[in-house]
């Protein structure tokens, strides 16, 4: 296989590709990647490059299909792209069969936002291309039946994610004790991991934070909104930036805030639950998909007010807060392991190779 991406930096798609592609070796499915030689997939390069993942940093799509004509070919081309009507670019330049990889978060759940204005205009900058492949692909089950319903398409697949449990699992009381001395948690930690970005909601966290001046909230990520909400933020808010401790995080927060509006299948979401650390997040359907109310976490309707009274509750209650985390931990066992995942696209995309 072939995993096209014309990512200018590291996203959800790019990261499921360096997770997913090793382990699918030992189910028979060998891939390479190709995507921008640009300087914010540099470092990316080079981590795919350190998992035995062949890579091809191209400027442009040519290098791409002279890689495609060297050799043996490749069976399947799985394609992701992050621009308005990317998908078109490869059918022009490469050869095929081509399976489009869709992480889209499909629909943004904004309280007055007419969904029928943003469903055409995702059939218009990616839906209309996305459906010149033979088959596409997507990360839940609700995306799936999404494009169905919405932007007829019939070939469509679902692979619902997956994560390392071994890399994201819970701390014992004495683990836990010493990673939250080192990061300086204090208190009830509520912690929330996502690019600093508009879908992300994060003015929700800062405007909860400001509700809930008895918890620590502690900001990991970076991006555009980043100088904005460090102005806006309460003394109770910790901005950790970039980090590469995300498991450490996870096994020292006491919840994870996630008040997104926008998302098809969250990673980060799978991560904590993982990690046993329940989530309150945006009951919106693709949250529904991995969280059952009261039971891996909250799923919260009704803005700020009723996040901060969500937390408090779970503070509240440390034994309710412990149920819910072996709930987390043990949904992910049952169905978004990462060998699991792995697993499962092998299989679909052997299939789809006729192979």
């Amino acid at each position: 296989m072939l995993f096209v991406t014309d990512a200018p930096a590291v996203g959800g798609s790019e990261v499921y590709m360096r997770e997913i592609i090793p382990p699918m070796r030992a189910h028979g499915v060998h891939a390479e990647v190709a995507m921008p030689d640009v300087p914010g997939t540099a470092d990316f390069r080079a981590q795919l490059q350190e998992r035995g993942i062949p890579v091809h940093a191209y400027r442009t799509l040519d290098e791409v299909a002279r890689v495609e004509r060297a050799g043996q070919g490749f069976d399947l081309s799985v394609l992701s792209s992050w621009n308005p009507r990317g998908y078109r670019k490869y059918y022009r330049a490469l050869r095929g069969p081509f399976v489009s990889l869709v992480h889209d978060q499909l629909m943004l759940h904004i309280p007055g936002l007419p969904q029928g204005v943003y469903r055409a205009c995702y059939e218009w900058l990616q839906a209309g291309d996305i459906r010149g492949a033979q088959h596409v692909i997507t990360v839940s089950e609700w995306g799936a039946e999404y494009l169905r319903r919405h932007h007829r398409m019939t070939q469509v697949h679902a692979v619902p994610n997956g994560v390392d449990t071994m890399k994201f699992r819970p701390g014992d009381p004495q683990e836990r004790a010493a990673l939250r001395g080192r990061l300086g948690f204090t208190g009830f930690t509520v912690l929330n991991p996502a690019r600093m970005s508009i879908e992300k909601n994060h003015p929700a966290v800062i405007a909860t934070a400001w509700q809930a001046p008895e918890l620590h909230f502690v900001l990991v990520g970076t991006g555009y909104l980043e100088p904005a909400l460090k102005r806006a933020a309460p003394r109770n808010v910790t901005f950790l930036g970039k980090r590469h401790d995300m498991p450490d995080l996870y096994r020292a927060a006491d919840v994870v805030l996630q008040p997104t509006i926008a998302e098809n299948q969250s990673l980060a979401t799978l991560e904590a639950l993982a990690s046993g650390t329940p989530v309150v997040t945006n009951d919106i359907p693709a949250q529904r998909e991995l969280i059952r109310m009261g039971q891996e976490g909250l799923l919260v309707r009704g803005g700020a007010p009723s996040y901060a009274a969500a937390l408090r509750a779970l503070a509240a209650h440390p034994d309710a807060l412990r149920r819910m985390g072996l709930a987390a931990r043990q949904s992910v066992l049952d169905g978004h392991t990462l060998d699991g995942n792995a697993r499962h696209l092998a299989t679909l995309l052997t299939e789809l190779a006729g192979r």
